[in-house]
């Protein structure tokens, strides 16, 4: 009997491109150390260089304005703690303004500031995880130091309007930072023609490296050292460079750049497949999140009466790979504080399953899903009424 193995939780990582795995196979060979001045140093410095161009290209801003870091929750924090720092030397600009439904790496970090005395105000979503622009405009002031909104949201897909919301905080002096992690390489990330002043991202997303990521700048921003100890990162960021995944994330950033259109439409057509599929052969169901401003590849669906956790086991006994949210907030038992935060009541939520897909993804893989699907809902439904 053929086993099956049907990875559909690319949210939370992705595989590797083979062209990437290879680069990085061979930059391990550059072991040289990039601060040296030495010809082996320099071959290592040209290399993470070259990465930096790339995803300076892959999301539209000047070279200069990558900082390389371990990832985006190292970026969002980074950029939190300027602000923080600010606000301690007694900026009047001593508030912040985020939204109830951004990454964990942020959503923590709120609660950890508030604990401590800083102001930090969440806007609420819709139903469909959309910013309300009026909503968001009672928000602003000129108190407001940082605004920070993500670009795609992880587990529902709902994509943002960064660029009217740069605008806005723009108009109060504020400055704009987003998570575009779950963007790249699905829909076009332009720094420069949204506005925003920093911008995060994660290699492993995109299919290459974990472990390292980009905090990217505009010019003239504030911005302090963050690890302290060398003059790596323009002296942002002590510490001997990570050479091998800095030139993996460099070759994830060209082919995602090359491949985008593609890539896209690829994951949207996935998507619209198994959505359609699902809604025909599984009577209520509800789909969350925004359906026209949503990220391709990602579907989150509600299955009432029948709890999250067991349709993942069941899933994955099949052979099926799935989220019931962010992986960063695996373990715990608790509803997904994004539904609950998009007005998803709480039966609902912990209903509901994250199928998010891949370049590496087929039609025969929703087709697989389709068949697997309807009876272990089935199942688990005859199971909760008796």
């Amino acid at each position: 009997m053929e086993q099956h193995s049907i990875y559909l939780d690319n949210n939370a990582t992705t595989p590797m491109h083979e062209d990437v795995i290879q680069a990085v196979h061979e930059a391990n060979l550059l072991y040289g150390n990039a601060s040296s001045m030495h010809s082996f140093g320099r071959d290592a410095a040209a290399a993470i260089e070259g990465s930096r161009a790339a995803i300076a290209s892959l999301i539209d801003c000047d070279p200069s304005s990558v900082i390389f870091t371990s990832g985006a929750s190292e970026s969002n924090n980074t950029v939190f703690n300027i602000f923080r720092e600010q606000i301690d030397l007694g900026s009047k600009r001593n508030r912040i303004v985020t939204t109830t439904i951004e990454h964990p790496s942020i959503n923590e970090l709120v609660k950890y500031l508030r604990n401590h005395g800083y102001k930090v105000d969440e806007c609420p979503v819709d139903k469909e995880g959309l910013i309300d622009l009026e909503v968001l405009k009672g928000y602003l002031a000129d108190d407001v130091a940082l605004v920070s909104v993500m670009t795609g949201n992880n587990e529902i897909g709902t994509i943002e309007p960064i660029a009217e919301i740069t605008k806005m905080a723009h108009e109060v002096g504020a400055y704009m930072h987003t998570d575009a992690t779950q963007a790249i390489g699905k829909i076009p990330v332009t720094m420069k023609t949204w506005g925003v002043d920093y911008l995060s991202l994660s290699g492993h997303k995109f299919y290459g490296p974990k472990g390292i990521g980009v905090l990217a700048i505009a010019p003239k921003v504030p911005l302090a050292p963050f690890v302290h100890g060398g003059h790596q990162e323009g002296g942002m960021r002590a510490g001997t460079y990570n050479t091998a995944s800095i030139v993996g994330i460099g070759v994830a950033a060209e082919i995602a750049q090359k491949e985008l259109e593609e890539e896209s439409k690829k994951l949207w057509d996935l998507r619209e497949k198994l959505r359609k599929g699902i809604e025909e052969r599984i009577p209520n169901i509800v789909v969350n999140g925004s359906q026209e401003h949503c990220l391709p590849g990602t579907l989150d669906v509600s299955f009432p009466h029948a709890e999250g956790e067991s349709i993942l086991l069941y899933l994955d006994l099949e052979g099926i790979m799935v989220s019931t949210g962010s992986a960063c907030a695996s373990g715990s038992l608790e509803p997904s504080y994004v539904l609950l935060a998009s007005g998803v009541d709480i039966e609902m939520a912990h209903g509901s399953i994250r199928f998010s897909f891949g370049r590496y993804n087929t039609e025969e893989d929703v087709d697989y899903v389709l068949e697997k699907l309807p009876p272990i809902i089935k199942r688990l439904r005859e199971m909760s009424t008796r």
